[in-house]
């Protein structure tokens, strides 16, 4: 038996192969597409990408027609150089290049000699096309703003590069793709499917038909259109507000989660990026290194949040209970929390409780709410850590999740974290009360902001930040849809609601109030440093405020940061109310407000950031002179790279 088994194993073997290598050669032929067969060609067709709409319905993105110049360098023949360069308006010198790049990718195989022609370019080259051999045109279709604002949520088309097209068999030399914003997080919904035709071509080159009589081919299938969840009006408006100024507007539906606002400034018009002039912009853009126009703060600058954070503070020391709502503490226009060390106050001062400590942001209330909670535990590692948890259960020290392809997770600290800046130990809550009105080591980003403010709204859970509402034909991700829920009980949250609505009536955003709508927020100011030249120097504090309303049944929260904006009242607390109402009530009442920030301009500040910009570059040039001669490396100020950092941002 055994003599018999192995034989019959290899013939059964050997047959199969013969079969297979039969099949392959002689019965199945697609695996002819997959080669440089000299006797095909390939001709793609590119869909439509599906159109963007806001949540109310209005075309915010839709498409151009557009072509690009298509080379096969073996293909060329007897080509009138000088003629086709004035043709096209290049030089020969770019021609070469171009050539030599196609020859590289493949002297056989299609790609891009030159992109982006509008249609009177085309028609002009249309007429010549038969006299240049291996050139033809291919048809694209580019994106057409129907908007001038929102670049930020948009994101651009750019072409593939090589890396990516070795990474994803699906796209080529030459084919378009969405980056940042939601064009690269939807971009395989937004793409469609192209199509592709298989044509014959006999020895002289000549096509005569298509191949298998077209059995290989497929139709181009458009992309899917997509309602984003953005109110394309606020979202105009907003940006409109922050003309001349630098900062970030996020805005949330509370019940869903839905951004209805992402408003970075400065920003600038989608158009810029379309066309033929699109990598001349982009460059522009890119080396804007102290406006930064493609930085979106949204989303991505991380900053003290100031005064909001004193109710995430009043929250967990209400959960841990070491107050209540009767707890009172003195204010003496501050308080001093160790021997030489005393934190200062603008408000009243006198005895107050946890409703006065909030419409008031009294330091003194919530700093000793703080230490607390942390004296509460034996180890203050240990409760840093329990303050901590309670902390990120808002989302906070963590990247969120949300459908757009940036963004920062911001820090909240920990015990790990002490344990690195305190090393030998020894720590007690007195060297982190700051983290109390949120300084110290707490930084936000601006979505992180309004999501804590959701939050609230929803007295204790929130849904994922998200710009999409709906998928044509397909229902949006589980995640979005999925409640998230604090550990903070949801009894605690009325007496913090009930002191952010005085905020608008008794307290630091009295002045700020709309007639009929209930507006509970918080004004915040977060101190601002740079170490310039190995000086600790002060700049201009960062105005922060956050809202939600209307205060029973919230439609709306909000968070507005501005750059060197001062008192949290004065301008970004303005925007907020502005922004509230135009969502609301979609008209301003409160065009005193309105007038004011529509002509306020902190251009003047930002000039004086870069001429400190320019006294960091001396000092950076002055320490790699340092390096350079090896004279004394170890007093490289580290902190000079951190200043840079800071007051560019």
């Amino acid at each position: 038996m055994r003599k018999v088994l192995l034989p019959s194993l290899i013939i059964i073997a050997a047959s199969l192969l013969v079969l297979r290598i039969f099949y392959l050669q002689v019965i199945d032929d697609s695996f002819k597409l997959k080669s440089d067969n000299n006797a095909i060609k390939i001709k793609y067709d590119y869909p439509e990408r599906g159109y963007i709409y806001d949540r109310n319905g209005k075309l915010l993105v839709s498409n151009q027609a557009s072509y690009d110049i298509m080379v096969i360098p073996r293909e060329i023949n007897k080509l009138d150089t000088i003629e086709f360069c004035a043709l096209l308006n290049i030089t020969k010198e770019d021609f070469i290049k171009k050539i030599e790049k196609a020859t590289i990718y493949s002297p056989r195989l299609p790609s891009v000699f030159l992109t982006q022609l509008n249609k009177i370019e085309f028609a002009a080259f249309q007429e010549k096309i038969r006299k240049y051999e291996g050139f033809y045109f291919q048809k694209r279709s580019l994106r057409d703003y129907e908007v001038n604002y929102g670049a930020n949520i948009f994101g651009f088309i750019t072409q593939v590069n090589e890396n990516l097209i070795a990474k994803n068999p699906y796209y080529n030399s030459g084919d378009l793709i969405g980056k940042q914003g939601v064009e690269e997080s939807y971009e395989e919904i937004l793409r469609g499917i192209k199509g592709v035709k298989y044509i014959q071509k006999d020895k002289y080159n000549r096509e005569i038909g298509s191949f298998k009589e077209g059995k290989y081919d497929t139709i181009a299938v458009q992309g899917e259109d997509i309602n984003l969840s953005i109110d394309a009006e606020i979202q105009k408006y907003g940006e409109e507000l922050m003309i001349n100024k630098r900062g970030g507007i996020v805005a949330i539906e509370p019940k869903t989660g839905e951004i209805l606002a992402l408003v970075t400034a400065p920003s600038y018009d989608p158009s810029i990026l379309v066309g033929r002039q699109r990598s001349k912009n982009y460059t522009q853009l890119y080396r804007d290194s102290i406006a930064k126009p493609l930085y979106d703060r949204g989303l991505l600058a991380e900053y003290p949040p100031g005064s909001p954070f004193k109710i995430l503070t009043g929250l967990v020391a209400l959960q841990e209970g070491v107050i209540n709502e009767q707890t009172s503490v003195a204010c003496n226009h501050g308080f001093s929390y160790a021997r030489g060390r005393f934190m200062r106050c603008h408000c009243h001062g006198g005895m107050l409780q946890l409703h006065r400590g909030i419409y008031e942001s009294c330091n003194a209330f919530f700093g000793t709410s703080y230490m607390k909670t942390i004296n509460k535990y034996v180890k203050p590692g240990y409760a840093v850590d329990v303050w901590s948890n309670h902390v990120k259960s808002f989302g906070l020290g963590q990247f969120m999740g949300y459908d757009l392809p940036t963004g920062r997770k911001g820090n909240i600290p920990d015990s790990k974290t002490y344990k690195r800046i305190y090393p030998n130990g020894g720590w007690r809550s007195t060297a982190i009360v700051s983290n109390a009105i949120g300084q110290g080591e707490v930084l936000m980003t601006p979505i992180q902001l309004a999501n804590m403010m959701a939050t609230i709204a929803n007295k204790g859970y929130y849904y994922t930040p998200h710009i999409i509402k709906k998928i044509e034909g397909k229902p949006i991700d589980k995640k979005f849809t999925t409640k998230h829920v604090t550990t903070i009980n949801k009894k605690y949250f009325k007496p913090i609601i009930d002191g952010l609505f005085d905020v608008y009536n008794l307290g630091t955003a009295y002045h700020l109030k709309v007639e009929g709508i209930d507006i509970c927020g918080k004004t915040g100011t977060a101190e601002n440093f740079a170490k310039i030249g190995g000086v600790r120097t002060q700049l201009e504090d960062h105005s922060i405020f956050v809202a939600f309303a209307p205060k029973n049944n919230p439609k709306i929260a909000i968070a507005v940061m501005v750059e060197n904006g001062g008192y949290g009242a004065t301008i970004a607390g303005p925007i907020a109310s502005l922004m509230i109402e135009k969502y609301l009530r979609k008209k301003i009442t409160r065009t005193d407000l309105e007038t004011r920030i529509l002509s306020k301009s902190l251009q003047g500040q930002y000039a004086k950031l870069g001429g400190l910009s320019e006294t960091v570059k001396r000092e950076m040039r002055k320490q790699d002179s340092i390096v350079q001669s090896k004279t004394n490396p170890s007093k490289i100020n580290k902190d000079t790279v951190k200043s840079i950092k800071k007051v560019t941002r």
